[in-house]
């Protein structure tokens, strides 16, 4: 029962934050804190209490059925490599929480609701394991998250809301209609209709059927990552939204089109995945690229640090094809330090952006002066962006490197030069924002202690990840190596790439 108060939590959570918002809004702001922070507690004690499972492939789950006729159970598991995901949920969906507290000052407890809506729908996609039930965690996370932005978003809001919601759900469309052609196909060749994850596992669908299938799957997730060329809802998105909003979409909703690539593309379809590995692979190395030549170019803070997320998850996709288990350690790795990094940026742009009113960074310089506090933290987490060794980025993309190059070196050498691209565009960012000529006197205030907290947080997890990462590997080492023989097919022809 646990994992199911997991996501209970802040789906209770968000409703008793709407419900009190109309009151007192200070009600509504500690209660969606409060569940946040409860639901971490479960999370915690859910692992530490598992058991004897930690043998097999689940280290706890949970199971009942849901339309038996239809083969529909709900079924929510977790395990070492998922796990770190759902952790990661709940802290950034605090300091979200968190960074809202003055910030929101118009219907509170209705942005609470869907805040929280959108991490309870967040938690079921890393813990729902019925493809069917995971489908409706997948949309729950749709509708909250155009609210955020449609409604508490900045000047160009309904634009990027619309759009980001025809993207999402096009692409949606198209994984339903692989999920229910899975189900049809394996149930016809087995008996057994079901969309039970562990019972489509080795459904041996293959030709023309199985790489179709695969590519339902493959393109809502990569929507969703944003890979290329998929990418164009995402700087609009993360420019227009809340700061919180931009916390959560870069943090964690880009982290579900990461996970699905994983868990299920893969696993579900080896030797589609294998055929279809060169051109994913490429389309990742082409997001590296393009990411990192569109951040260079933009003058908009919040915009710059979105298109760095094309550049970041193209990591992500290069390491999720190549298919071995120091890509994937690296994969989770990216995930997880991207997650924290980006979202430190977007806190510091909203930040900014709040005293200034502006995000435009010709308007900008010299602000190491004025807000030392907040240009040291901006400083530190554009160092993490660029991969600087000793902060958890780095580690990430050092391991996706090593693992994609015993699969294509070309590919590897050509994603490698990011590196030097995105120390360009770190330091363009530092130097434009906090450095070189005072443009306006601006006269704005510093962080206040609510804000370094924020701050000290993730700079305590950024260097903590990038220092000592053993226990990240610890845990997600035999998940991983299950999921490689899950994907055996794909690991074979990935050796011959």
């Amino acid at each position: 029962m646990m994992l199911l108060w997991v996501i209970l939590i802040p789906l209770a959570g968000g409703l008793i934050s709407g419900l009190l918002g109309n009151r007192s809004p200070a009600a509504a702001r500690w209660t969606a804190l409060i569940a946040m922070l409860l639901d971490g507690l479960v999370a915690v004690m859910a692992w530490q209490q598992a058991d004897g499972a930690a043998s097999g492939r689940w280290v706890l789950t949970f199971e009942r059925d849901w339309i038996p006729a239809a083969g529909v159970r709900f079924y929510l598991a977790v395990d070492g490599f998922s796990f770190p995901l759902v952790l990661l949920t709940v802290f950034l969906g605090i300091l979200a929480v968190l960074v809202s507290w003055k910030g929101i000052k118009e219907r509170v407890g209705f942005f609470h609701f869907n805040l929280l809506w959108v991490l309870a729908g967040t938690l079921g996609v890393f813990l729902t394991l019925d493809l069917l039930a995971f489908f409706l965690f997948w949309e729950l996370m749709v509708i909250p998250m155009y609210l955020l932005i449609a409604i508490w978003g900045h000047e160009h809001r309904s634009h990027a809301a619309i759009k980001f919601f025809l993207f999402t759900q096009a692409s949606g469309l198209l994984m339903l209609v692989a999920i229910v052609g899975l189900h049809i196909l394996h149930g016809r060749a087995t008996g057994n209709y079901t969309f039970r994850y562990d019972d489509l596992l080795g459904n041996g669908i293959g030709g023309r059927a199985g790489f179709w299938l695969m590519l339902g799957f493959f393109t809502a997730f990569a929507v969703k990552l944003p890979a290329f060329p998929f990418h164009p809802w995402l700087a609009d998105a993360h420019t227009e939204a809340p700061t919180a909003g931009s916390v959560i979409l870069a943090g964690l909703l880009l982290k579900t089109g990461a996970y699905g690539l994983v868990r299920f593309v893969v696993p579900l379809f080896p030797q589609a995945a294998a055929e279809f590995a060169p051109m994913a692979m490429a389309m990742g190395v082409a997001g590296v690229l393009y990411g990192a030549m569109l951040a260079f170019a933009q003058t908009d803070f919040k915009r710059l640090v979105a298109y760095t997320s094309v550049s970041h998850m193209g990591f992500v996709l290069l390491g999720v094809f190549a298919w071995n288990a120091v890509a994937v350690q690296g994969v989770l790795m990216q995930m997880i330090c991207h997650g924290i990094s980006t979202g430190a940026l977007f806190i510091i742009a909203g930040a900014l952006q709040d005293r200034m009113h502006t995000r435009d960074l010709e308007r900008m310089g010299g602000l190491w002066s004025v807000v030392p506090r907040l240009a040291a933290f901006g400083l530190l987490f554009a160092l993490a962006s660029l991969g600087l060794p000793g902060l958890g980025n780095f580690v990430g993309e050092f391991l996706v490197l090593i693992g994609s190059f015993q699969v294509n070196r070309v590919l590897t050498i050509l994603a490698a030069l990011t590196l030097v691209a995105s120390a360009i565009y770190s330091l363009r960012l530092v130097q434009k924002a906090f450095h070189g000529e005072v443009r306006e006197r601006w006269v704005i205030a510093d962080f206040g202690r609510l804000e370094i907290v924020i701050m000290a947080l993730l700079t305590a997890a950024i260097v903590w990840l990038g220092v000592a990462p053993q226990p990240v590997f610890r845990m997600s080492e035999s998940p991983i190596l299950r999921m490689l023989e899950d994907g055996s097919a794909a690991a074979k022809e990935g050796g011959g790439r």
